[in-house]
């Protein structure tokens, strides 16, 4: 029986939700009302003026009191906020007017396509932590001993360090070459978004020091805390190394088990991918006017050419000089993670169906993927360090009009990778890197509320690039444990 293959599916599902979305989204995100009935006792019209692009929200209280607000991503005002929770936070009742009774067609399906997607991420994360567990136990004892581990982690970061740097200074070259802040006046119409507490780099890096030792691992598991996780197992790995063998043998079997078991569930989970990227995507097409991508155009142009270079030259280079891999072919291999990753833009999120592609299609050993992914996902942003950079020279340009020097480019390029690796288990890790770039430069961190208006496109991007990563590092420790476990040929006798 004929079988579309997963990625097929995912890119049909992935075409599909953008075409809905964007119908919506040009056809159904423009409502006007009126209301004088159904509305709270302290209210006595109510007038909401619903696009893609921004709302208007207008209501009479009944001691003559007029009140307006505006929802709106970039445009700033006296009465103006960037989303609808913030305007719960700033007057819940204009917030449950325009909930009740205001949305656009495309905002309301736009809702439930969320909330459906949703449903396939929670899934997703359901088996990330016993996979990440299970797998990792069983990749560190598939090594036998202690130095094989010592040796996989070296190799994995000084990988994931090498890309980091490459990324970075690609993003570097790639916004002094199109330079999109200069000649731009979007600073003087945005609203600056509120403060984002300020950590130093040192602190920051301390924390990640911290969750590498929980204090309680089972809180860990439930929070979750990848960075906790991720070492505490390789801690349990490394002791039962060192236990009896006996011992290794029993904790190796069960470990194995649990990892067929959870390995099954998540191929089954990993069939609803199509359905999943399909409502996700179709979300974000419906919801995101296209108005803060013409204000913001070059900007996002040089991130997306930044990413694209990396992702496109840079990586598969790697792919073909140190892991003698095809590119394409493993580009393939890989689809349905990478369209995942771009849906949901969650890295951690995307990790079993990343670990199923890498052993399942790539042909990638247990022992290497179990290791690299895990860890990846968590310290490994290639992706997200070469968007700071590009922001943070983006801001710069409009805050001063110019260039920063060479000298606060190298602090720029320094702080961005020391950040990306202290980012693990932050929520919103993108912002406090931003803030810490923003103050090693000696920028007003409250500008970067000038670009969260596209940055749920640039994520979804910048996170695919990550599993991209991820997954070529994969193949080059791969072809290296191959090449140690290859014995010497001996040299021929002489005559």
């Amino acid at each position: 029986m004929f079988r579309i293959a997963l990625h097929w599916q995912i890119l049909i599902g992935m075409i599909a939700g953008t075409l809905l979305g964007a119908w919506l989204n040009i056809f159904a995100s423009d409502r006007t009302v009126n209301l004088s009935e159904g509305l709270p006792a302290s209210v006595v019209t109510a007038q909401i003026v619903d696009s893609s692009e921004r709302t208007e929200i207008r209501y009479l209280t009944k001691d003559d009191r007029s009140v307006s607000w505006i929802i709106d991503p970039i445009v700033s005002g006296d009465r103006s906020v960037r989303s609808v929770a913030a305007l719960e936070s700033e007057d819940s009742l204009a917030a449950s007017l325009y909930l009740d009774h205001g949305q656009s067609t495309a905002k309301r399906f736009g809702n439930w396509f969320k909330r459906i997607g949703g449903l396939f991420l929670r899934m997703l994360q359901m088996v990330a932590v016993p996979l990440i567990v299970t797998s990792l136990l069983c990749g560190i004892l598939g090594l036998g001993a202690a130095e094989g581990v010592g040796r996989m982690f070296r190799r994995t970061i000084l990988y994931y360090m090498a890309t980091s740097v490459l990324a970075i200074l690609t993003g570097l070259f790639v916004v002094n070459l199109i330079r999109p802040g200069l000649g731009q006046d979007i600073a003087k119409n945005a609203k600056l978004a509120a403060p984002v507490k300020a950590e130093s780099l040192g602190d920051v890096l301390f924390h990640q020091v911290e969750a590498l030792i929980p204090s309680n691992p089972i809180g860990a598991l439930v929070e979750p805390n990848f960075l906790s996780i991720i070492a505490f197992t390789i801690a349990i790995g490394l002791f039962t190394l060192r236990a009896s063998e006996s011992t290794r043998t029993r904790i190796l079997d069960a470990t194995s088990a649990g990892f067929e078991v959870i390995m099954a569930l998540t191929t089954a989970i990993i069939r609803l991918a199509p359905i999943g990227v399909f409502f996700l995507i179709a979300y974000v097409t419906a919801t995101q006017g296209v108005g803060v991508y013409r204000a913001l155009g070059l900007y996002v142009i040089a991130v997306m050419v930044a990413l694209a270079i990396h992702a496109l030259i840079t990586l598969p280079l790697i792919l073909w000089f140190f892991a003698k891999r095809n590119p394409l072919d493993y580009f393939k291999a890989m689809a349905p993670a990478l369209l995942t990753a771009f849906s949901s833009a969650s890295s951690n999120g995307t990790l079993p169906l990343t670990m199923s592609a890498v052993e399942e299609r790539a042909g990638i050993s247990n022992k290497t993927g179990s290791f690299v992914l895990p860890l990846g996902a968590t310290v490994n942003m290639d992706g997200t360090a070469l968007y700071e950079v590009v922001a943070v020279l983006f801001i710069a340009q409009l805050h001063f009009g110019q260039n920063l020097p060479f000298t606060q480019q190298v602090i720029v390029v320094i702080t961005a990778l020391l950040a990306s690796v202290g980012s693990a288990g932050i929520p919103h890790a993108g912002l406090v890197m931003m803030v810490i770039i923003l103050q090693a430069v000696g920028l007003p961190i409250e500008m970067q509320g000038i670009i969260l208006a596209v940055d749920r496109v640039l994520d979804m991007a910048r996170t695919s690039v990550n599993v991209w990563s991820d997954s070529c590092g994969c193949a080059v420790i791969e072809r290296f444990d191959l090449a140690d476990a290859t014995p010497p040929t001996p040299a021929a006798p002489v005559a």
